[in-house]
């Protein structure tokens, strides 16, 4: 805007046109020239000038809802509009550059709410304000107000074009969770919701308090017709802002409206998503404003705060605030807390087979993942510490777009060309060292070790596989007979007559531990021994198969040294070696990509599952030129889902959002933030025995007595179901179940580090 106003020349124009002798003080404007008239009686006014940028039919419809609403019970709480001596409402100020519109506002009384003590009373009392003044709005109509803005609720989606301008990961990709909420809760709906002619824009600065009550509403400029909810919203969400309980405060709001407006059950079950959507239009306007180089103050004016809101709002289960705001209008339950999931666990013990188990004493229903939160259907929040094929976040918006558009596209098999297969294969290969060059897709990682085995004994024409002891590779045939953690455990067949046991190497409560430089070489001198038996007996060694550090065998990093000798022995010895990466790979371990390069060693296959898909049913098996050569035998291998294109597309996205969000160097530092505080609970907590890990692969093992290391068993479960009901979802692993694993989504962050930190030091110290 053009501002040629003086306060000189606004007394003049007060004179002129409105007979009004006054003093003028000039105010601060967002979008319009604003200044403050006092006349000669003290009576005070608001003067706005508009240039021709604006709409005068816009500027009539600021005008004339003003006019309606003088009629309503709020009209003592709004601007009254105040006519020049010719009657107009709108003055035209014709100057040589430019055409301008003024307007005369009675003044309202009031300090911002930003500057006051948030009440549930004040929230319940704008609620009520609004909808009175909606209530009267009900007939209310004006053409200019049929417009597109992009601080309408529901034009939310538009952010999106704005969110490459965020440059903090966790932020962008917060909102970008949000928006794709927005998209699949709200977006079906809007057609189907009431429209009104709405203010649009009851934030902190436009509503007014005097003497701890609503004294007033300013700012017309943002109206529109939309949802009428999204006015509900819009107040919600600037109440929350200023609230240290934000849920409570919105509830507020909405039961002050409902008393005065009745709302619907379906407009209520949406303002989670509709004030998260609020908050995606502010922070990306603001976002966009900054990569501009905007230095306007009003462009910032809330950022931190609806970051901070947005932050939180995801801490909020939405079925939990879904039934805050059906409480503040006395609606029927959502959330039904009694049920015992009898029922279903009867039906599941019917249908389903009785040896797939349920985690914890008392069962979750999960209901909806939110990143590295996970939601159940009372209503409650769990920080997912553990559910590591959710690499990059449950429901990450990057990862869950792939798979609708190219399930909307197309999927088949590999028999027909499709670029997702080519390209992934040449972005995957590319983080792994040169030798490694030939891709084969799966469906699982149980699937992919069993394809590695049969690749190996192609290969090398032999049937015998090395596995470490307490190892396990799947539940395909083939993976339970590598698994020792099944073939010798309950219901277990033993070992078959081409496995091949070596010592777990384990530093802590193996027989070579940390504190012998040596225990890599000791521990690979068990694997010599078992080859050279093998060729005792006249026979060969097919594969050497492990993880890179070890899940189920207790969450174990190897010891230094230990992948090299035992690779230098297969090698000479003719056989393959295999890294299972299925657990650990893409960045997990956080010093580097994929675990076997913590040893510095290249394997002849790689296996990878698990985090490959963020949860999709993928997986890999990627080798050397000379052994996929050698499968290709005349047999042709095919597999009906392998490839296919929409898992193609979702390892494409995981991919991206690894090295987009630097996702791998956030494990890196997260995750020895972790084990540092996890130490100095170590310090205080003698059942805390031993901290190892990598990254965000993480295992705290739990001994009775640090001497013997009697396994603190069943404390371990204890803790475990403690933490649950505090909002941790954590799981126990090793050979003797005493390891608590931690392997969290890998946007775990800070915040859910000291939080789990500080619980987990309480339920210690409760035992």
């Amino acid at each position: 805007m053009l501002y040629t106003f003086t306060s000189a020349g606004i007394e003049n124009l007060m004179q002129r046109h409105f007979g009004l002798t006054a003093t003028v003080k000039e105010l601060e404007g967002y979008d319009e020239a604003n200044f403050l008239v006092r006349d000669a009686n003290g009576n005070a006014y608001i003067c706005k000038v508009a240039n021709a940028s604006h709409s005068p039919l816009f500027l009539d419809a600021q005008v004339k809802i003003l006019d309606h609403l003088a009629k309503s019970p709020v009209a003592g709480r709004l601007q009254q509009v105040v006519k020049s001596v010719a009657g107009d409402a709108i003055t035209v100020i014709s100057l040589p550059e430019e055409v301008y519109y003024l307007r005369l506002y009675t003044w309202l009384e009031g300090q911002p709410a930003a500057t006051v003590t948030n009440t549930q009373e004040l929230n319940t009392a704008l609620g009520r304000f609004l909808g009175e003044m909606d209530s009267s709005l009900a007939n209310f109509a004006h053409a200019a107000m049929h417009r597109h803005i992009s601080w309408d609720i529901a034009n939310t989606l538009e952010a999106r074009d704005r969110l490459h301008h965020i440059t903090d990961h966790e932020r962008r990709r917060l909102a970008a969770y949000f928006l794709l909420q927005f998209e699949m809760e709200v977006q079906p709906q809007l057609h189907r919701l009431r429209k009104a002619y709405i203010h649009n824009d009851a934030n902190d600065y436009n509503v007014l308090v005097n003497n701890g009550t609503i004294s007033g509403l300013i700012d017309f400029g943002d109206m529109v017709h939309t949802a009428l909810i999204n006015n509900v919203a819009i107040a919600c969400t600037y109440m929350m802002l200023l609230s240290e309980e934000p849920l409570q405060a919105a509830a507020a709001v909405v039961s002050g409206y409902h008393s005065a407006y009745q709302l619907t059950k379906e407009e209520t079950d949406l303002l989670y998503y509709l004030i998260a959507g609020r908050l995606c239009i502010s922070v990306t306007n603001s976002a966009a404003h900054a990569a501009a180089g905007s230095n306007n103050e009003f462009h910032f004016i809330t950022e931190n705060a609806a970051w901070k809101l947005l932050t939180h709002l995801i801490t909020v289960n939405p079925l939990a605030a879904q039934q805050a705001f059906r409480e503040a209008c006395g609606f029927e339950d959502i959330i039904h807390k009694g049920e015992d999931y009898k029922e279903l666990l009867d039906e599941r013990k019917d249908r389903i087979g009785r040896n797939l188990s349920i985690s914890y004493k008392q069962p979750l229903k999960i209901i909806r993942g939110a990143l590295q939160y996970l939601y159940d259907d009372k209503g409650r929040t769990f920080i997912d510490c553990v559910n590591n094929p959710s690499h990059a976040g449950h429901c990450h918006p990057t990862v869950v777009k792939a798979i609708q558009r190219q399930a909307a596209q197309l999927n088949t098999n590999t028999r027909y060309l499709h670029d997702h297969l080519v390209n992934y294969a040449e972005i995957l290969t590319a983080t792994l060292p040169p030798s490694l060059e030939v891709c084969y897709f799966t469906n699982s990682g149980s699937e992919a070790n069993d394809l590695a085995i049969r690749m190996s004994r192609h290969y090398t024409q032999q049937k015998d596989v090395i596995v470490l002891d307490h190892a396990y590779h799947g539940t395909s045939t083939v993976a339970m007979e590598l698994s020792p953690y099944k073939f010798d455990g309950k219901g277990g067949f033993g070992k078959p007559a081409t496995t091949h046991k070596a010592l777990n190497p384990d530093i802590y409560r193996g027989p070579y531990q940390a504190n012998d430089p040596e225990a890599g070489s000791k521990y690979a001198a068990d694997v010599a021994g078992i080859i050279a038996r093998l060729q005792q007996e006249g026979k060969g060694v097919a594969a050497f198969i492990c993880e890179t550090l070890l899940g189920v065998g207790g969450q174990i990093p190897l010891p230094d040294g230990y992948l090299q000798e035992v690779y230098k022995i297969v090698k000479a010895a003719g056989g393959v070696c295999i890294a299972d990466e299925v657990q650990v790979g893409f960045g997990r371990v956080g010093d580097a990509f994929w675990g076997f390069e913590l040893q510095h060693v290249t394997p002849d296959i790689v296996v990878m599952g698990k985090p490959i898909g963020n949860g999709h049913p993928l997986a890999a098996v990627v080798t050397t030129r000379a052994i996929a050569d050698s499968f290709n035998n005349g047999m042709e291998y095919f597999n009906t889902f392998g490839g296919n294109p929409v898992s193609m597309a979702t390892g494409l996205a995981v991919l991206q959002v690894i090295q987009e969000e630097g996702l791998q160097e956030h494990a890196r530092v997260t995750g020895n933030y972790f084990m540092d505080g996890l130490r100095k609970l170590q310090q205080k907590h003698a059942i805390i025995g031993d901290v190892r890990g990598h990254g965000f692969f993480i295992g705290a093992e739990l001994v009775r007595d640090r001497e013997t290391k009697e396994p603190a068993v069943p404390e371990i479960d204890v803790i475990v179901e403690a933490m649950k009901n505090r909002g941790f979802l954590l799981s126990t692993d090793g050979p003797l179940h005493n390891v608590l694993k931690i392997k969290p989504p890998m946007v775990f962050n800070k915040v859910n580090t000291d939080d789990l930190l500080t619980h987990l030091d309480e339920v210690l110290a409760s035992l």
